[in-house]
């Protein structure tokens, strides 16, 4: 951690910051934050501005949780809401500025908040290709995402030209993606074989080749402007590749819009992740700590099970209450992981 001067204090622990994708979505996740943590709602209402109309519509979603869980199903709703969650939690911790989180990890739209938090783009740049993501995803085919409690290796018969792994969330959580009919055809498969699967909160068959054609529709539509972007500023780890994001990568219209229709590597992404930052940690005795930005904690849950979690070298701490319910619930969580992770937060509240 650095002071208000900018210099690291001795013994804060390396702050690694991961923020999540379709699926995690929860109604009025962190909501009690607007209007209490200054940071945080400067960065979600720039987020609405962009999106005029259509970002009023969002706010209002978002505020008075109108249609549920229900309502979050569809992509044209979660996604920019994760978007402006993740991207407003990340302000409100520092990201880019002295005290900020030192590592980035997002997990498929979350990848795009950690974008805008690390540099690589400007917020509203990162805002458009959202905003263009939707637009080409309008054609596309319904579909879904299945999490299955089971290792890639043991549904590999599951698996084939339209159903497919389209994320590692970790050793035994593994999601399948695809059209719906096949879907469906599997996920009766897997409940006949004895195995555990649920459905995801998505209505758009995510990193499957089904969306192969919008990823190359968008990376045509996108390809001038983000050759603009910049290699990132803070270290970011990509769970498209599941290393760090290279210079190189990090203005490839290809790599961003790609992402689309290629798998979420996020357990070999936060595997690499803890190796660097356990590294980086040792000599100065600092640990580490994981802030799952996830409203369902999902980022959180797997990376429990990692070594470096059960040795004790790095610990998750949510940022958000683990179930929804007052306002308040949300500060306080909030608070809470900030002490933890040796953070201060100034709010209005």
């Amino acid at each position: 951690m650095r002071s208000e001067g900018g210099t690291e204090e001795e013994g804060a622990p390396v702050v690694a910051l991961l923020l999540p994708g379709q699926g995690a979505q929860r109604a009025r996740m962190a909501a009690g934050l607007h209007g209490v943590v200054p940071e945080f709602t400067t960065a979600v209402e720039e987020c609405f501005a962009v999106w005029g109309t259509w970002g009023e519509e969002l706010r209002a979603r978002w505020l008075d949780g109108a249609g549920g869980e229900e309502a979050l199903e569809r992509a044209a709703v979660a996604q920019p809401l994760l978007f402006a969650v993740g991207y407003g939690l990340g302000r409100a911790l520092g990201a880019g500025a002295p005290g900020a989180p030192h590592l980035l990890l997002g997990h498929s739209v979350g990848e795009l908040a950690a974008a805008a938090l690390a540099g690589v783009c400007a917020p509203g740049a990162a805002l458009r290709l959202l905003a263009e993501r939707d637009a080409v995803l309008r054609a596309a085919p319904s579909g879904g995402m299945l999490a299955v409690a089971a290792p890639v290796d043991e549904l590999r018969p599951y698996v084939g030209a339209d159903v497919v792994v389209g994320a590692v969330n970790g050793p035994r959580q593994t999601v399948l993606c695809g059209p719906e009919a096949p879907l469906r055809t599997v996920a009766r498969r897997l409940a006949d074989d004895g195995l555990t699967a649920r459905r995801l909160q998505a209505d758009v068959p995510f990193h499957s080749p089904a969306l192969a054609g919008a990823a190359r529709r968008l990376t045509r539509a996108s390809a001038e402007r983000i050759a603009r972007w910049r290699p990132p500023a803070v270290p970011l780890w990509s769970g498209r590749t599941g290393r760090a994001l290279t210079a190189e990568e990090a203005v490839r219209a290809a790599f961003w819009c790609g992402q689309l229709a290629a798998p979420v590597l996020y357990w070999p992404a936060l595997g690499n992740l803890l190796a660097t930052a356990t590294a980086t940690s040792t000599g100065g005795g600092r640990g580490v700590v994981l802030l799952d930005a996830s409203p369902d904690g999902s980022l959180g849950a797997p990376a429990r099970r990692h070594p470096a979690v059960r040795s004790g070298a790095a610990r998750v701490v949510r940022l958000l209450p683990a179930r929804p319910g007052d306002p308040a619930d949300d500060v306080r969580a909030f608070r809470a992981a900030l002490q933890q992770a040796g953070r201060v937060v100034r709010d209005g509240g």
